[in-house]
């Protein structure tokens, strides 16, 4: 509060302490001249629209036009794109590479396992990274889709002798600073974490996402595996999938064929038969509408009309590596020689958009 007293010229705030501050009197709004939404898709969510709003119209904030406004995010859907006009006025839409794609930095591994299987196969990949023992070097995130099963999650894993923490909603503001202070030192190389730790982190070294649980909607998964293989560096992200996420399937491959990686043949089949023949659609509903590319907003839908069309589809899958046939299930892999090789891996190739 006394620094803000004292003044400044930049301000990070979050919206609702903003309106906080402003409601007491102690920010004004009347000088600033350039407005930034970080994980701008996720500030016009349902959550903050209204708080943007009023920051943006109500108060003090010289108008549309007077101000610079510049939004980011990985992924623009486009009925997000369209409530950001309100905001914005002359704009240029800039994407580096495709808006919602992920990085070719970034090893994507799909597996079929079981919810019964998932612990047994988490201590496989664990014990291929040697994560006994605590490094700053090499730091794995898990993350899991609820609170009590982040929980849960690092308690067996604590149990099982792994220096473990975790951070989920529930945790107070200095409970998830302390422990992502331990992770980002080593002293705890394993990080449980919810959606909370999907976006806004940058902590070097995190060498291997694991979706334990993955996401609802193709969105949340562009943004966890982007945890990893950041400023160039490579990364491994590898996702348990099962029976409960049938709706992801469309959505994932086509991002692994764009992002030249091996798939399974199983998840060309399931996403084959989430095809909806009306449509040509394949796969669920995400937040922002159907699975895949074209709800990322890659291009500025504002300006254009119609959708996106996929890329076609190429190669062989993982063949004989162990991902099982196109009947559908996990079976038979070698999990040290598939998994084993990406840590410790720093060459450094091109950046990619949020990273």
């Amino acid at each position: 509060m006394r620094e803000l007293d004292r003044g400044c010229h930049l301000l990070v705030a979050t919206p609702g302490r903003l309106l906080d501050m402003i409601d007491r009197g102690r920010i004004g709004l009347d000088y600033c001249r350039y407005l930034v939404l970080d994980e701008a898709d996720r500030m016009l969510d349902m959550g903050f629209e209204q708080q943007i709003r009023r920051v943006v119209e109500k108060e003090s904030m010289p108008k549309t036009g007077e101000r610079q406004t510049l939004m980011f995010s990985a992924t623009f859907p486009s009925p997000i794109q369209m409530l950001a006009r309100d905001f914005l006025d002359n704009y240029i839409f800039l994407a580096v590479g495709r808006v919602g794609s992920t990085s070719e930095n970034i090893t994507q591994k799909v597996v079929w396992v079981e919810e019964h299987d998932k612990r047994s196969f988490l201590l496989d990949l664990l014990n291929v990274a040697d994560l006994q023992q605590p490094s700053a070097e090499s730091l794995t995130l898990v993350f899991v889709e609820t609170k009590k099963g982040a929980d849960s999650l690092e308690e067996f894993l604590h149990m099982e002798g792994y220096p473990v923490t975790s951070i989920h909603g529930d945790r107070t503001q200095r409970e998830r600073e302390d422990a992502l202070r331990q992770f980002r030192s080593g002293n705890t190389p394993i990080l449980v974490a919810t959606a909370v730790a999907a976006r806004g982190l940058d902590i070097p070294h995190v060498k291997h996402v694991i979706n334990f649980d993955l996401p609802s909607d193709i969105e949340e998964y562009v943004h966890r595996i982007g945890r990893t293989g950041r400023m160039g560096n490579l990364g491994l992200a590898t996702s348990f999938f099962n029976d409960r996420n049938r709706n992801l399937a469309s959505g994932m491959l086509d991002l692994l064929i764009e992002a030249k990686q091996e798939y399974p043949s199983w998840l060309e089949n399931v996403a084959a038969d989430g095809r909806v023949p009306s449509s040509g659609r394949r796969g669920g509903k995400g937040r922002y509408g159907s699975g895949g590319g074209g709800s990322f907003g890659s291009r500025d839908y504002r300006q254009q009309s119609g959708g996106m069309q996929r890329s076609q589809r190429s190669g062989n899958g993982y063949g004989n590596s162990g991902y099982g046939n196109g009947g559908g299930h996990y079976s038979g892999l070698d999990r040290a020689s598939n998994f084993g090789g990406n840590y410790g891996n720093s060459n450094s190739r091109d950046d990619w958009w949020e990273n």
